[in-house]
């Protein structure tokens, strides 16, 4: 299932696409008599009864043709607008990006041993189709990060590895946008987490609908041209992993979205460096979640 958040009238409202078109879940449940979340955050709070609910409500043909509406026709948002804890990224998770990394950024040569974790804010959070924002008074080198971003849909601490897939809830695609020149005496957050570097969606797919998570190809697009071109199956820290990690010490909510990090081919790195400008198209793609697309505009 492919949830949506989606405006309709300045508001904002939960759906699901179905074929070319959004099925609005609210109004679906209202016609069939029943009552669904309104919002997606309240929606993976409340699965998975929610979940069952709106597959349920999902075989009721005549109903679906009276809530929904063409694709076409929508202005899709950031599935999760706002999450409990921004965006929790991961740094340096695929080798070949460790090793061209230490090359032009100056990090560590090795390995992790352990996750290498930051938070963007929610402030950081736009949607598909949205701009990203250059300043170019602040920044030279906006830099582009192609990820797979696992959504927690139940509360956990302490969860082992064997057990830590039960609490994903789904995926969408996250672009970290990252200023390569603001990372301040080490710290990544300020260059991570200014407004409109958390681009997000198209939508979030639900945990069933993917086979393997470890098995997706995954790429990044600028202006038409390949740039990134990997598979999630390079991690070095895998899903389970990063959850039993994090919920070691960090209580992990409904709605938090973790973005497990790169593969090579970022714009610092490339020969010669090559980074965002207004006037650019980016588009992350990851096999059976989708495509994100955003330009850049100046600030």
């Amino acid at each position: 299932m492919k949830l949506v958040t989606y405006e309709r009238e300045g508001q904002r409202r939960l759906g699901v696409i179905v074929a070319d078109s959004v099925v609005d879940l609210p109004d679906l449940a209202a016609a069939a008599g029943k009552t669904c979340p309104q919002d997606m955050l309240s929606f993976i709070q409340q699965s998975p009864g929610a979940l069952e609910l709106a597959k349920a409500l999902l075989t009721k043909a005549d109903l679906m043709a009276r809530s929904s509406i063409p694709l076409s026709q929508t202005k899709l948002l950031a599935p999760l607008p706002q999450t409990p804890k921004g965006v929790i990224g991961v740094g340096l998770n695929y080798v070949a990006h460790v090793a061209e990394s230490s090359r032009t950024m100056e990090t560590q040569k090795d390995v992790p041993s352990h996750p290498v974790i930051f938070i963007k804010p929610s402030t950081s959070i736009v949607g598909p189709e949205e701009a990203i924002v250059h300043d170019a008074q602040l920044t030279k080198m906006l830099d582009w990060e192609a990820e797979l971003g696992a959504v927690i849909g139940r509360r956990c601490r302490n969860v082992s590895e064997t057990e830590a897939m039960d609490y994903v809830f789904g995926y969408t695609c996250v672009n970290d946008v990252s200023a390569r020149d603001l990372r301040h005496g080490g710290q990544w957050c300020f260059a991570k987490g200014q407004d409109t570097y958390a681009p997000m969606g198209p939508w979030i797919v639900t945990a069933d609908e993917i086979a393997d998570a470890h098995d997706l190809d995954i790429s990044l697009v600028l202006n038409g041209v390949e740039k990134q071109k990997s598979n999630t199956r390079h991690m070095i820290f895998n899903i389970p992993k990063l959850i039993a990690h994090l919920s070691s010490g960090i209580t992990l909510e409904p709605g938090d979205v973790i973005a497990t990090g790169t593969p090579e081919g970022v714009g610092i790195s490339r020969t010669p460096p090559e980074f965002m400008k207004a006037g650019d198209v980016v588009e992350v793609v990851i096999e059976s979640v989708g495509t994100l697309r955003n330009h850049v505009i100046a600030a």
